[in-house]
């Protein structure tokens, strides 16, 4: 699977070009590509993870791939002919997925091994289309990945936790080391899987009120939740919703989230 010789790495682009086909083929066992599948891979870099989609899934089905980097783009659209594999030019974080889910006729599984410092924001631009995602299997950053999957109570729960986990079923897929990357990262990364909840586990009417409440809640995360929510929602509410006052943002649950946001909404706290 290995390009030879691998291109520069452009730091600009935090880049970490995956060199271990063992570790390849571990992320197409998880994806488990068929077919009948609309896939896009996200950041394909040399092309590593391309070649093995394209044995996958054989001659009949294409493939889609978005790389930012221009220099990069000959090298895959030499992997396979336009109607095999398709080479977006594009930053992912400015692709309509929606569009794209539309004018393929399905909806998209996305994969990928992405930069650790678009990771976040490019999962939140894709949960806002999750209308058109089947479900995203990405390698990140593992202290991210801990974050999005964290229970109430731990010390990776937080705001990244109950933000992707009101939209999707997190799954912690399995840890990939440093030396699996050229050049080597100097942290750990783990392969993870995103499913959008269907039906939505949040209705959608409640989104906007949903984030701000979470937002509130973790300002401070040394503060209790009467504190944080001082002159938006007071101290015998709190005590109504069945959620006592002196706990503290990370002991939330989504649901009792859900049920501030709720209470807020009806206030008219949030438009």
């Amino acid at each position: 699977m290995q390009v030879a010789p691998l291109p520069r790495a452009k730091k600009r682009f935090g880049q970490n070009f995956l060199i271990q086909p063992a570790i390849v083929s571990r992320i197409l066992d998880a994806v488990a590509p068929t077919p009948q599948d609309t896939l896009v891979e996200i950041g394909p870099g040399p092309g590593a993870l391309t070649r093995a989609l394209l044995a996958r899934l054989g001659p009949g089905n294409a493939l889609r791939v978005i790389e930012l980097d221009r220099d990069l783009l000959p090298g895959l659209r030499s992997l396979a002919p336009p109607e095999q594999l398709e080479v977006i030019a594009a930053n992912a974080l400015q692709v309509d997925y929606l569009a794209l889910s539309q004018e393929l006729g399905k909806p998209l599984r996305i994969l990928g091994n992405l930069p650790y410092n678009i990771a976040t924001p490019l999962i939140f631009h894709l949960l806002e289309q999750r209308a058109a995602i089947v479900d995203l299997h990405f390698m990140i950053q593992k202290e991210v990945a801990e974050r999005m999957a964290a229970l109430p109570g731990s010390q990776d729960y937080g705001r990244l936790s109950l933000m992707v986990q009101a939209l999707t079923k997190v799954e912690k897929l399995f840890l990939v080391g440093p030396g699996n990357f050229h050049p080597a990262p100097k942290v750990d990364s783990m392969v993870i899987r995103l499913t959008p909840h269907r039906p939505p586990r949040l209705a959608p009417a409640l989104e906007s009120a949903y984030a701000q409440v979470v937002r509130i809640a973790f300002a401070s995360r040394r503060k209790t939740l009467a504190n944080n929510f001082k002159g938006i929602l007071d101290r015998a509410m709190l005590t109504r919703l069945q959620i006592s006052p002196e706990r503290r943002a990370e002991t939330l649950s989504f649901d009792e989230c859900q049920r501030l946001a709720e209470a807020l909404l009806q206030q008219g706290v949030f438009s």
